[in-house]
């Protein structure tokens, strides 16, 4: 006799955009970066993305602060000494919003297995006002369409409220209305902004930590989202 599947610990789950569904344009960074001796593998600018977030954490930095990332990046993508303080310059005026459009695969592949398992699922994203129409060209919207159906899609711009101030998720939880909050599961790649917001308001934080940079955390790591939908589907 087969052992039975153990219940899952979360009825839906709301997804931090940046980091988690989609990352700076490796296919832009790199041959920015590589004026300056950077590595152009995509894999390389991956990587460098978490190290940036990781650096920002270490230093709790606020949401428009972002030497601490700027620097780990280049440092990850391999630039030394005094080119360093100049790559970081020129990231730093490059990486604007638009600029986060690369769409994770894994990602992407895992949103479809939620989906068809019929999670309920939503967006809530320090953003610019942009994240919607980028997430409806090739990753999700709110309601049925050409992608993956999300409830709600919550961006601080629009609603003009930012991590870490949990009342964001005021602006998603309506929509949720039917679950506990404890068993909404939010998923970002920041411990100063998503970890702690989430857990304010009363959501279960999970990190996205896929080069376990965060070893020794108090609190839930995943290596992607796919060990989400393996809970949950």
């Amino acid at each position: 006799m087969s052992e039975s599947r153990p219940a899952a610990r979360f009825d839906a789950v709301i997804f931090d955009a940046g980091g988690v569904l989609v990352l700076p344009d490796p296919t832009v960074l790199a041959p920015l970066l590589a004026y300056f001796g950077g590595d152009s593998d995509i894999s390389a600018h991956r990587r460098a993305h978490y190290a940036g977030m990781k650096a920002k954490s270490d230093v709790s930095a606020a949401e428009t602060s972002w030497d601490a990332y700027n620097h780990a990046y280049v440092a990850a993508v391999g630039i030394d000494g005094p080119d360093r303080t100049e790559a970081a310059d020129a990231l730093e005026h490059t990486r604007y919003h638009h600029t986060w459009r690369w769409v994770i695969p894994e990602s992407r592949t895992a949103l479809d297995r939620l989906a068809t398992a019929q999670v309920p699922m939503g967006v809530v994203s320090n953003a610019s006002g942009q994240i919607e129409a980028m997430l409806a060209r090739s990753i999700a919207q709110v309601g049925p369409g050409a992608h993956v159906d999300m409830r709600v899609i919550v961006d601080s711009h629009v609603v003009g409220i930012a991590k870490p101030d949990p009342t964001i998720f005021d602006h998603a939880l309506p929509s949720f209305a039917e679950f506990d909050r404890a068993r909404i599961a939010y998923v970002g790649d920041s411990v100063t902004m998503d970890i702690a917001a989430s857990s304010a308001a009363g959501l279960h934080p999970v990190l996205l930590d896929p080069y376990d940079d965060h070893v020794g955390a108090d609190f839930e790591r995943i290596a992607s989202l796919h060990d989400l939908a393996d809970e949950l589907t």
